[in-house]
C-alpha cells in the first residue's frame, strides 16, 4: 500500500494511481514486492529538523527514507521537501512534476538496495531514476 500525506504544504498536484501502479513495477523489476509505504510532502523547515534529529545531518536535502523492508517486502517512509524539489527543478531546469517524480522513486530505489553514497553509485542511481522515469511515462 502506498499512502500520501501532507505535513505543513499543500498535495502536490499528482496522480496518486498511476504512481502507485508504476512504484509496484519498478519494485517489481528489482524483484521486490510493495508493502506499506507512506510519503509525507513538507517543507524545508521540517525536512532539515528530521535531518539534524534522525541523522545528525545539518542540511537541507529533497527526501529522507526511513527504511523497513522485510525480505523482498520493500517498504519505509519517505519524507519530501517539496521546496528543495522546486529549487532542485529550477537549477536543473526541468520541470517541477518530472523531479519529484526522480525523488518520489529515489526512495523506491533505495528500498530496492541501490546506495549513493560510495564512489560509482550516484551514477548507478541515477541511471536508475532514469529507466524508472521512462516507464514512469510507459504507464
Amino acid at each position: 500500500m502506498v499512502e500520501f500525506q501532507v505535513d505543513g504544504v499543500e498535495m502536490p498536484t499528482i496522480d496518486t494511481a498511476k504512481i502507485s501502479k508504476w512504484i509496484s513495477a519498478v519494485a517489481g523489476s528489482y524483484d521486490k514486492l510493495v508493502g506499506n509505504l507512506c510519503y509525507r510532502f513538507c517543507n524545508d523547515d521540517a525536512i532539515l529538523k528530521t535531518n539534524i534529529e534522525f541523522l545528525g545531518h545539518n542540511y537541507y536535502t529533497d527526501i529522507i527514507t526511513f527504511d523497513y523492508t522485510l525480505g523482498k517486502k520493500i517498504g519505509g517512509d519517505m519524507l519530501i521537501s517539496l521546496d528543495t524539489v522546486a529549487s532542485n527543478a529550477e537549477s536543473l531546469g526541468v520541470p517541477y512534476s518530472r523531479e519529484l517524480h526522480r525523488v518520489i522513486i529515489h526512495g523506491v530505489l533505495h528500498l530496492c538496495g541501490l546506495k549513493d553514497k560510495e564512489p560509482g553509485e550516484r551514477e548507478k542511481m541515477e541511471a536508475a531514476e532514469d529507466k524508472a522515469l521512462a516507464l514512469y511515462d510507459e504507464i
